[in-house]
């Protein structure tokens, strides 16, 4: 008895489903992917995606620990950490690494069968995402805030940039708990609606002054830095550095993108980072805030900062002022900021630096 004859598919002949989805619908996902290191495992499956990769419009890179050029790494979250301490100064370094990881392994499509980033210790952030022609937002987020602050102790800022500091507002607490529920619903602090005479004397004025400080030099540091990365990509109309402690986040949009190339960045004499203009703040204090959550604040502070050559006057400089500082913060931070910007109000000046 002859066996029966088996037909097998070629697998020459096999269509890969994918090859069926156009290069648009093919962007679409992996604009929506975003995430640099998942581009980078996708760039290497076939030649087709390794074309694609580089044409997305949106990128995100997340920054999840320091690495030195010796391959050491420091816990960037420990406050003893000198490199926590350092963290600017070490994030060209840190960043070339976690973005060149997905791709050091990845081999050029030309028949060549060359690594495309050769030396990972020899290339910079500017020259890795180089290779993204066509980015249009790019999000990158650091492994934590930048200012130090004690236990439960609130800091958060936002800031927007041009060539220069254009706004920044600045929500900070002594203290956020769970809310004391008393039965008559009062606040267990006495408000009278202006900051008391103990702010002055115990150190809360310092404090807050501390913040504002510590805030403006964290913002005006990401900017500098970014310099490469925004003269390499002309395409960019979106750019926002936050980190993953959500402390600080600078932003910048299509105007203030277009300024930013077409006017000199003015350098601190000191440091690597933008010099910060002499500026108008905007103070305002409550002993103590309910959030939405459950949750209260002591010593609720919110501070509002715009260049002093701006001016405060006009009707569109005030809507815009006021959109940003209601957008500045999501969730109960929105509502505290909503409720302290109908306090008195207390201006401060500050010198350049």
């Amino acid at each position: 008895m002859q066996p029966k004859a088996r037909v097998y598919a070629d697998p020459s002949h096999v269509l890969d489903q994918f090859d069926r989805l156009p290069d648009s619908i093919v962007l679409l996902i992996l604009n929506k992917l975003a995430d640099v290191r998942s581009l980078g495992r996708c760039s290497a499956v076939s030649k087709r995606f390794n074309s694609l990769v580089f044409l997305v419009h949106d990128v995100y890179v997340k920054i999840d620990r320091v690495v030195t050029v010796d391959g050491d790494s420091d816990d960037p979250l420990s406050q003893s950490s000198p490199r926590h301490r350092n963290l600017f100064s070490n994030f060209l370094k840190f960043m070339l690494f976690t973005l060149l990881k997905p791709f050091h392994n990845l081999r050029s499509t030309n028949g060549s069968n060359k690594p495309v980033f050769p030396q990972l210790s020899h290339h910079s952030p500017a020259q890795v995402l180089k290779n993204f022609t066509h980015v249009r937002n790019l999000r990158i987020e650091l492994p934590a805030g930048d200012v130090g602050t004690e236990e439960g102790v609130l800091l958060k800022w936002r800031a927007e940039f041009g060539s220069t500091l254009q706004s920044c507002v600045i929500l900070g607490g002594t203290r956020i708990d769970q809310k004391l529920v008393s039965p008559e619903h009062e606040s267990p602090v006495e408000d009278s609606g202006s900051i008391p005479d103990s702010f002055y004397t115990n150190g809360g004025l310092k404090l807050r002054v501390v913040w504002t400080i510590s805030s403006l030099i964290a913002a005006s540091t990401r900017h500098y830095l970014l310099r490469p990365i925004i003269k390499d990509h002309p395409t960019l109309k979106s750019l926002v550095l936050t980190d993953a402690d959500g402390q600080g986040s600078l932003s910048m949009g299509e105007e203030q993108l277009k300024e930013f190339r077409e006017k000199a960045v003015a350098a601190s004499a000191s440091s690597n980072r933008t010099q910060v203009p002499a500026c108008n703040m905007k103070l305002k204090y409550a002993p103590y805030l309910d959030i939405p959550g459950g949750m209260a604040l002591q010593g609720a502070t919110v501070v509002t900062i715009r260049p002093s050559s701006e001016g405060s006057s006009g009707s569109n400089i005030r809507s815009e002022t006021d959109a940003f500082i209601s957008g500045a913060f999501d969730g109960p931070f929105k509502a505290a900021v909503r409720t302290l910007m109908k306090r008195r109000t207390y201006l401060l000046e500050m010198n350049g630096f």
